[in-house]
């Protein structure tokens, strides 16, 4: 759950966020044509995989840099 959209039903806050629902993405997938936009960044399907893989405090970090920090971490203990 995002902060401030607690409030929200699940269909305001995709729609806040700028998401799709994941039916709306798998009919994509299935077509070909999936691209997830969040805040500018695109992620094929292929980097999502590995995001769902990352531990959840790196996901969760507050900041950009912390993400940064966070993120070499684990990548550093997995080589």
């Amino acid at each position: 759950m995002i902060k401030g959209l607690e409030h929200l039903s699940y269909e305001e806050r995709l729609r806040e966020l700028g998401l799709i629902s994941p039916e709306k993405r798998r009919l994509q997938l299935r077509q070909g044509r999936f691209r997830l936009d969040i805040r500018k960044f695109f992620f094929t399907e292929r980097v999502i995989k590995h995001w769902n893989r990352l531990p959840r405090e790196v996901v969760e970090s507050p900041s950009l840099e912390v993400f940064k920090g966070r993120l070499d971490e684990v990548l550093r203990d997995m080589v």
